[in-house]
């Protein structure tokens, strides 16, 4: 039941004056957070993460938010006529609440409503994907699963069992609403309503489709290939046109938006499309230079340390980095030096390191010597 269900707001952890990009926010952290993918066997972060993409179909669409602002769940729940499954899809799947706007406009001197049964856009769907990093990099095709509304198979959209029509209504002609007249101490007001004997469709279905139950409509849960562009990062979305829930009347299917999340990688840092990782030196190794392999994103590669080389140094490697969003162009990988002090030294070692430290002179250290000068010329 509508009523059983938890608050939206209360899902999404907002207050009911929360913005646009405060629901959106919200909504990308707590499916982040409880995607299966990312709790794999979990069952409770399964009923979150349905939950949460509930509560963001219907917070995010503004028909539908003002709907669940006024009615609650019943605003929006299609068993209430609420029109659960939001603006833009079948007509049969609105609710009379919208209609009381359009009473409100004719009686102030609006102008008359649309055409119920003019082709209308759906709705768009909404769905969330990880990746992993690699795959954010370079590009990946997944395989999906959303909740969709789809044209009804076995009435074709009619809503009308197979082998019969809709007809017209004939106490509104078809127009779904009707003229009323009232006498007032002003004078006589006329103004317009929905039909009651359509409710405001337009038509009349006598023997309604018992697979969408006159609706023209069936919500699925279908699969669907989807393929990521190379260069795509955590937390953008990119939109498939098309691909949403069914348009109502003939009208085209609205489009489907893909969020995507991305794993964090063990090595690898993302900046713009550049890579960053740290390589940790032994002490030899910076003193005296070295070839050492570098992982990448595309497999280890070679480098030459030159001898000397500091602390905090960074190098570049071309052209190794992340490919730009439609675009055969990729960032740079850089590499900052870690240098690494042994631990655990026996006393052999310790006693070399000591003669070898007798044979080092101040000359040899760059930063120790200016830093040694510039402290005798502060205390002087």
């Amino acid at each position: 039941m509508a009523d059983s269900k938890r608050d939206f707001y209360e899902v999404l952890g907002l207050d009911r004056s929360a913005t646009d990009d405060q629901i959106k926010k919200a909504y990308r952290q707590l499916a982040k957070k409880y995607h299966p993918d990312l709790n794999p066997g979990d069952k409770a972060a399964e009923e979150h993460f349905k939950e949460v993409n509930e509560a963001y179909a219907v917070l995010s669409d503004a028909e539908k938010k003002a709907k669940y602002d006024q009615f609650g769940h019943a605003g929006v729940d299609p068993n209430f006529g609420g029109g659960g499954f939001g603006g833009g899809g079948f007509g049969g799947f609105g609710g009379d609440f919208g209609d009381l706007g359009d009473l409100f406009s004719s009686f102030f001197g609006g102008g008359r409503r649309s055409n119920p049964n003019a082709p209308r856009k759906g709705s768009d769907a909404e769905v969330n994907v990880v990746i992993s990093f690699e795959e954010s990099a370079f590009g990946c095709e997944k395989e999906i699963t959303l909740p969709r509304i789809e044209v009804c198979a076995d009435c074709r959209g009619s809503g009308a069992k197979a082998g019969t029509q809709p007809t017209v209504c004939p106490a509104c002609h078809g127009t779904g609403q009707i003229t009323v007249q009232q006498r007032t101490a002003f004078g006589v007001m006329q103004t317009q309503r929905p039909c009651d004997r359509c409710r405001g469709k337009g038509k009349i279905i006598e023997q309604p489709c018992k697979t969408c139950a006159g609706k023209g409509a069936v919500r699925r849960s279908v699969k669907q290939r989807v393929k990521i562009p190379a260069g795509i990062d955590d937390g953008q979305t990119f939109v498939l046109r098309g691909a949403g829930n069914a348009g109502a009347n003939g009208g085209p299917a609205g489009d489907l938006r893909v969020n995507v999340s991305v794993r964090p990688h063990a090595i690898f840092d993302r900046r713009g499309f550049d890579v960053w990782c740290d390589f940790p030196l032994t002490f030899a190794q910076a003193a005296l230079g070295d070839e050492i392999v570098v992982p990448t994103l595309d497999g280890n590669v070679k480098y030459t340390v030159p001898e000397g080389v500091q602390p905090g140094d960074v190098f570049k490697l071309k052209g190794r980095g992340i490919q730009r969003i439609n675009s055969n162009l990729r960032g740079d990988q850089y590499v900052r030096i870690s240098l690494e002090v042994p631990r655990n030294l026996t006393s052999k070692q310790k006693e070399a390191l000591r003669e070898w430290e007798k044979s080092i002179s101040d000359s040899n250290y760059k930063a120790r010597k200016s830093f040694f000068s510039k402290v005798k010329s502060a205390f002087k």
